[in-house]
């Protein structure tokens, strides 16, 4: 196994039977889907998964996991997912994949989240991977125009054809390039009040375990205290 499935299997054993799941999104995330369903084959095991996004709903639906949407159910038990970094105080940067604005929906709704991340995504301060900010197409530039001249080094995330890329929600990413990201919660609340913007991807005290694939100790799992 390679550090991302190890890590997938093992995150899937904190899955019960009779449990709501937030199922995440990513390289990571898909050996954990792929896990839940050979046990569901295999084991019996029963549950109810909330995807988020449409790349997560296809794979559970081809396993045969039965889905809800998150409006459907009233909490999810535990949300497993992926990161883009993790920092020694545990905050998290995600969205590389642009499902963030769907991933924190489930996961603020949830009890427990997990991450599951290879040794790489850990580091001591958040920015070196770029911050992606989900924000609406209408008035998009202007935005970018905000943020460039808060020396923020915006740039919108444009598919292979240099279209801008659509979110499942048909919004534009914006990634910030900046490096190191000394105030994440100041950083966040900015974010959170400029119009225009629906999602960020800094995801702050939302880990309650961190499960981490290490190439010299194998699995590590660190619990979260808040």
């Amino acid at each position: 196994m390679n550090l991302k499935q190890m890590v997938g299997v093992e995150s899937a054993k904190y899955v019960k039977n009779g449990m709501t799941v937030g199922l995440g999104t990513g390289s990571t995330a898909f050996y954990m889907v792929e896990e839940i369903g050979r046990r569901m084959r295999e084991e019996n095991l029963d549950i109810t998964g909330v995807t988020t996004s449409k790349a997560t709903e296809k794979q559970a639906k081809e396993l045969g996991i039965p889905l809800k949407s998150i409006d459907e159910v009233d909490h999810v038990d535990i949300t497993i997912d992926g990161a883009d970094e993790i920092s020694k105080d545990f905050h998290g940067i995600k969205g590389g994949g642009a499902a963030l604005l769907f991933e924190k929906i489930v996961a603020t709704y949830s009890k427990e989240t997990i991450w599951i991340v290879d040794e790489s995504k850990m580091v001591d301060k958040l920015g070196a991977f770029p911050l992606p900010v989900e924000v609406i197409p209408y008035g998009s530039n202007q935005l970018l125009h905000l943020f460039n001249s808060k020396e923020l080094n915006p740039k919108i995330r444009v598919q292979d054809n240099g279209n801008p890329l659509l979110t499942d929600s048909k919004n534009y990413i914006i990634d910030l390039y900046l490096k190191e990201i000394d105030e994440p919660k100041e950083l966040a609340t900015w974010l959170d009040h400029q119009v225009g913007v629906v999602e960020h991807g800094l995801f702050l005290d939302m880990a309650s375990r961190v499960i981490v694939g290490t190439s010299e100790n194998g699995v590590q799992t660190i619990e979260v205290s808040r």
